[in-house]
């Protein structure tokens, strides 16, 4: 959540620096709400197209991560297999 609202601010503050220049009437211009709209939208594009590189690439970081450490792919912290539940055999 804390980095999505730290892209969410830094996206808000760098378009708004970009597209309005005039502080002197409450609501935006045509022209500036239609730079807000593209700014935001190549944004939330370009964001998009970095987490599906980054999901791509994550799998093979973790295996390449396991093999350095011998233990079997999985996601951090948590045990590579569960140790079997003993059974009624088992006492």
């Amino acid at each position: 959540l804390r980095d999505f609202l730290l892209v969410y601010n830094r996206m808000t503050e760098l378009c708004f620096r970009h597209c309005v220049c005039n502080l002197n009437y409450r609501l935006l211009t045509g022209r500036e709400e239609s730079c807000l709209d593209s700014c935001a939208a190549r944004l939330v594009r370009a964001n998009h197209r970095l987490m599906g590189a980054y999901v791509g690439l994550v799998p093979g970081l973790l295996q390449r991560r396991a093999a350095e450490h011998g233990t079997a792919a999985g996601p951090p912290g948590l045990p590579a297999a569960p140790d079997p539940a003993p059974g009624p055999a088992e006492s």
